[in-house]
């Protein structure tokens, strides 16, 4: 295997990767992922207008959050990855939001403190969640569903995460209703998800280690190089993703 591009496109992979921002490789076109029929943003942007305390759970380094003020006179934000802290809070605390960190599912905050609970990407015990939203508060989720991507594993012939397989719509929904919400609003759907080089795929799976747990380039270069071959033919390679969402009341 003498691919100078091949292994070239390998070590562009090595950029670090801070906080939940992927424009190292979106804003330059080298992956890009298919429409929804709903706005995650539009909804949250909305819902926080009208809110007197929220929370926002999974912030990341706070990159998607900071575009959604002005945010109410009580705004939090929760982060369970030690590295994004810092940068949530040096992002999100001049915007008066207040950045904790999480070590489970479960949340620091007294009963009924929020009446608008967001949630993008990020796990939760809707028994907790209900916990901590007043009567008739609001609760947004948009979550990947345990199908996302698994056209990468295949690929590669990496063992599919089990764990987060029956993670679907029907399921998310059935646990928020017996936990004390009303479902306002759902939607469940499949994108296409492209690669446009084989760097970009792999710089995908080195920030999110959950979809090929245990990836290393030097067991699955074979594989990558197959894909490589594929992108040269093609033009890309494609995968299906899989997302949904949840608008609920709490009752």
């Amino acid at each position: 295997m003498n691919d100078q591009t091949f292994f070239s496109l390998l070590k562009h992979a090595d950029e670090p990767f801070v906080g939940w921002d992927f424009s190292f490789i979106t804003r330059t076109g080298r992956m890009t992922s298919g429409l929804l029929s709903w706005s995650y943003g539009s909804m949250a942007l909305s819902l926080i207008q009208d809110a007197t305390s929220m929370l926002d759970m999974g912030t990341g380094g706070g990159e998607f959050l900071s575009k959604l003020g002005p945010f109410p006179p009580s705004a939090y934000a929760t982060e369970g990855y030690l590295p994004n802290v810092p940068v949530a809070k040096e992002r999100l605390t001049p915007l008066g939001v207040t950045v904790v960190q999480v070590d489970d599912e479960a949340l620091p905050f007294a009963t009924g403190q929020f009446d608008l609970v967001i949630n993008q990407h990020e796990s939760f015990s809707a028994q907790e969640v209900r916990r901590v939203i007043s009567e008739g508060g609001k609760f947004l989720t948009q979550q990947v569903g345990g199908l996302d991507c698994n056209g990468i594993n295949e690929k590669l012939s990496a063992p599919i995460n089990a764990e987060y397989l029956d993670w679907d719509l029907k399921n998310a929904e059935k646990e928020i209703k017996e936990n004390g919400f009303k479902v306002l609003k759902s939607a469940e759907e499949f994108p296409i998800q492209r690669f446009y080089d084989i760097g970009a795929l792999v710089y995908y799976l080195k920030a999110i280690p959950w979809q090929a747990p245990g990836f290393d380039m030097n067991q699955y270069k074979d594989e990558l190089y197959a894909i490589h071959k594929m992108i040269e033919r093609e033009g890309y390679f494609e995968v299906k993703q899989h997302r949904f969402f949840i608008l609920a009341e709490a009752l």
